[in-house]
């Protein structure tokens, strides 16, 4: 074999750099789906197909309950992840009012530190200043969700903000727009991108959220996330835990189309 024909031989690809990534998702993205696809097929007793599952599901009023309790929270935590987060990314990406990167670096720093461990300094705070599980778990819950997803809603904000084209703010007021009117017709459409992407980060995983509603909520704020934790856990029923986890993937396809 001659010199030439070996270096062909053990020419690495850049291609090959995809294998690994490849390994990572079938292990761990492809495979889990498809054994929750299984579970929410099957039987839990003899393993055949059926769609018992399904209608356990939708016959239970009290899943239709943690649904519409999931949505009330979700839409919530949106919309004050919105309103707070809005003008905290227009400052920070406003040089006029930021005049360097640290505000950023203040926001974004808790999101360093555990979830779990947020999770449980906010009930103890919340607990100090009369809030808690007890006496108001929707409350405590919503507050919760605020505290940990609001750095989620500022990032895609202050990163789209930081593109908004100038002249046509300034063109805006040469026109005779008013600040209102500037912001409604200029500023917000140009902004948009970024209000959709804070929407999406917020809502669905507030919806699939379990420790926030676990810790703060006491038992009494249930939302789909805990569902599915009590059917794999205490209900020790994977089958009908399975069918409500590809539920909440398919709203989630659902809410990733429409964006």
């Amino acid at each position: 074999m001659s010199q030439a024909s070996k270096k062909m031989k053990f020419r690495f690809s850049r291609k090959q750099l995809c294998i690994p990534y490849g390994l990572f998702m079938l292990l761990f993205v492809v495979l889990p789906l498809l054994l929750i696809v299984y579970y929410a097929f099957t039987d839990k007793e003899t393993g055949q197909f059926t769609f018992n599952n399904f209608v356990t599901v939708f016959s239970s009023g009290s899943n239709f309950k943690v649904i519409g309790m999931s949505f009330i929270v979700g839409g919530l935590n949106t919309l004050f992840c919105l309103l707070i987060g809005y003008p905290i990314a227009y400052l920070l990406a406003n040089s006029k009012f930021n005049k360097n990167k640290v505000l950023v670096y203040l926001f974004i720093i808790p999101m360093w530190i555990n979830f779990v461990i947020r999770t449980i300094a906010t009930r103890d705070l919340l607990e100090f200043i009369g809030i808690s599980s007890s006496n108001e778990p929707l409350l405590a819950t919503v507050i919760g969700m605020v505290y940990n997803y609001l750095p989620f809603a500022i990032l895609p904000l202050y990163t789209t903000m930081l593109k908004l084209d100038k002249s046509q703010i300034e063109a805006a007021y040469d026109l005779g727009a008013n600040p209102f009117i500037n912001f409604v017709k200029v500023i917000f459409p140009m902004s948009l991108p970024g209000v959709i992407s804070a929407i999406m980060m917020t809502f669905m995983p507030t919806m699939s959220s379990y420790i926030i509603a676990d810790k703060l909520g006491g038992g009494k704020t249930t939302l789909i996330g805990n569902l599915i934790a009590n059917y794999f856990g205490g209900f020790s029923n994977y089958n009908v835990g399975s069918v409500i986890s590809l539920l909440m993937l398919v709203m989630i396809g659902i809410s990733v189309l429409l964006t």
